[in-house]
């Protein structure tokens, strides 16, 4: 279990990504802690009054030579719209890291990154991981429309990247499950974030193919360490808390892969 660390980190970049999506690079003046893909940060929220819980949000990328880390962040309301309205050189309290990753595959392995939505987040993060250690990922990365679509270069930077949209102005029409990909190509390791019917139907193609997979679930959650119970999640092991035995599982933990 890594150390958790309560830091103040420095804004050192607030992009905004189209409409809907902030891209935050924060720093500090010591060392960033070791963390890895599929952890998450626990942020507050400063400056807005009805805002009282932290937001939990995936750590989408490490740069060690810039001693940064960066979080995509959805503006979907008011917690998460501050925190997109941050600007350089301000301070944000975080809680870091939390959780447990995604696992490394062994070297060579044929690897499948599937995300939806703000759940490419800890993807870009995973796949940097691999290509890092000699693995050459796929990423499939669906959205509802072309312009939800986001850091695409980045991702095309360390992988091969497959699109589908639902409208088809991107890539393939259809969900990411739909994709020729899927019928196409052998995986060894599939990973996957997104909206939890993503990760159910993506969950069912690696179980019905004998695919490991692990899934990183987004429960709703508040305090991030296990004490208030709201991201209790049912497993073969019984009621856990997501944000502490997760938010990564394998499959073969969960009830609803091939239930639903």
């Amino acid at each position: 279990m890594m150390k958790k660390h309560l830091l103040d980190l420095e804004v050192v970049g607030n992009e905004h990504l189209g409409e809907r999506y902030a891209l935050l690079r924060l720093s500090s003046p010591s060392p960033l802690p070791e963390m890895m893909p599929g952890q998450f940060a626990e942020l507050r929220v400063d400056g807005s009054p009805n805002t009282f819980l932290r937001r939990p949000i995936s750590i989408h990328f490490v740069d060690r030579k810039r001693n940064e880390v960066g979080f995509l962040i959805a503006m979907v309301g008011k917690g998460t719209s501050q925190l997109g309205s941050l600007r350089r050189s301000d301070l944000l309290n975080c809680i870091i890291p939390l959780g447990n990753g995604f696992s490394m595959p062994s070297a060579g392995a044929r690897t499948l990154l599937v995300g939806g939505g703000v759940g490419v987040a800890p993807l870009l993060f995973m796949g940097q991981c691999l290509h890092d250690n000699g693995i050459t990922p796929t990423f499939l990365l669906g959205a509802r429309t072309a312009s939800d679509l986001v850091e695409l270069e980045l991702f095309g930077a360390i992988g091969r990247v497959m699109l589908t949209t639902e409208d088809g102005s991107e890539g393939e029409k259809g969900f990411v499950t739909q994709h020729s990909v899927l019928e196409k190509e052998q995986f060894d390791h599939v990973y996957t974030c997104g909206p939890k019917p993503m990760m159910m139907a993506v969950a069912r193609y690696a179980a019905a193919s004998g695919t490991s997979c692990e899934v990183s679930l987004e429960n709703m959650m508040a305090c991030g360490l296990g004490a208030c119970l709201c991201c209790v999640e049912p497993t073969i092991r019984g009621n856990v808390c997501v944000c502490k035995e997760g938010p990564v599982f394998n499959i073969n933990q969960l009830l609803w892969h091939v239930s639903k």
